[in-house]
């Protein structure tokens, strides 16, 4: 039998024949599966704030790439085409197929918002993770969203979050009476009951508010951001943990309708994407947040750790604010109580885990051993 020559079979092949008929069968049916989408996302985010708007952009390049650029998602920073604090009601009303943003953002809602991102004494990075890819509150959660016109996916995570600065020092809860903060989400009606007056800020109009002394305090995110939001050069005290925000994370709303257009390989891309940029805006923070911190301290930021008081009674306020909603709200409740259970069980794990390991390095690090 004479050698085929494969190059030539195939080619030859494709040009008529079974090859032929093979291409005009299957050519339409592709054609149908990958069509030419072009969608737009707004952020509630500014562009200086490289890692957490740049997650947006992380997300909408992998789907790009995965399509061969067939479906194309244009991001827009927040107040670009839409007010960074309606970012999910453009969303919900198809003005913008998406948006990247925090979903506590909306909690004035409905508090069950909160949960999306991040509430007091919540879940850490890891346990949101684990909360929402195995422990279900992702259809937890998109059971909820749905009645807004939104499907939401994980995309980003700023880890446990800082204190915030302030113009004083914060010893004791009454310190923190008639305190003026800038608070974003559902940890304001928390601090209220201790005497604070919150406010909830877009982070471009922070910085003003602080020097202009419209606010006393304000929390944002982490050394990197906070350094760039230039913080220091108004307010002294850094304080620490941001016990509102634990793990916060962000999400991609997209419009359940436009979701429910897109092919089920788009709706994978697109979950897959939205994974990618969950991980990588955790990693970028992870890099870039120690660099930053030791630069805040030479410029004379004065860390603080919250007191234990302070800490006490800020958690003893969360409760009594979670009892109040879930007796209210049964969307609430339910979410509340099927986060509670899980964290109970996430922290008694992590105590035998990275927390015991944790903790012997960190003593290492202050012995300057690392």
């Amino acid at each position: 039998m004479a050698k085929v020559d494969r190059r030539k079979f195939l080619k030859t092949a494709g040009a008529g024949g079974v090859g032929a008929a093979a291409t005009a069968v299957a050519a339409p049916a592709i054609a149908q599966s990958a069509p030419e989408i072009k969608w737009r996302l707004t952020s509630s985010f500014p562009k200086n704030l490289d890692t957490i708007y740049g997650a947006a952009e992380t997300f909408a390049k992998a789907v790009a790439e995965a399509t061969d650029n067939k479906f194309q998602i244009t991001v827009f920073a927040g107040g670009e085409i839409v007010p960074p604090l309606q970012a999910a009601d453009a969303v919900t009303n198809g003005s913008v197929e998406m948006c990247h943003t925090a979903s506590y953002y909306f909690w004035g809602k409905d508090p069950t918002f909160a949960f999306g991102t991040a509430v007091p004494f919540g879940l850490n990075a890891r346990m949101q993770n684990a909360w929402h890819y195995e422990g279900g509150a992702i259809d937890l959660m998109n059971k909820f969203y749905a009645k807004h016109k939104i499907y939401a996916l994980p995309a980003g995570n700023t880890g446990a979050q800082m204190g915030g600065w302030y113009r004083k020092e914060i010893n004791t809860p009454n310190d923190l009476k008639g305190l003026k903060m800038r608070i974003g989400g559902f940890a304001g009606t928390v601090l209220q009951k201790l005497g604070v007056v919150p406010s909830q800020i877009p982070g471009g109009d922070i910085y003003p508010s602080l020097e202009k002394g419209t606010i006393d305090a304000a929390e944002w995110v982490g050394p990197y951001d906070d350094e760039k939001l230039g913080f220091q050069k108004v307010a002294k005290y850094y304080y620490y943990p941001g016990w509102w925000e634990g793990g916060a994370m962000l999400h991609v709303f997209t419009n359940t309708d436009k979701w429910n257009s897109l092919p089920k390989s788009y709706q994978a891309i697109v979950r897959s994407a939205a994974a990618l940029a969950n991980t990588t805006m955790m990693a970028k923070y992870d890099v870039q947040n120690p660099a930053a911190l030791k630069r805040l301290y030479a410029a004379g930021a004065q860390l603080r750790p919250f007191s234990e008081p302070v800490l006490d009674a800020c958690f003893g306020a969360a409760n009594e604010v979670y009892a109040e909603y879930s007796a209210k709200n049964a969307d609430f409740k339910t979410t509340y109580e099927h986060m509670k259970a899980f964290r109970s069980d996430a922290y008694l794990w992590q105590q035998f885990s990275e927390n015991g390991y944790d903790t012997y390095m960190m003593i290492q690090q202050r012995k300057k051993t690392l």
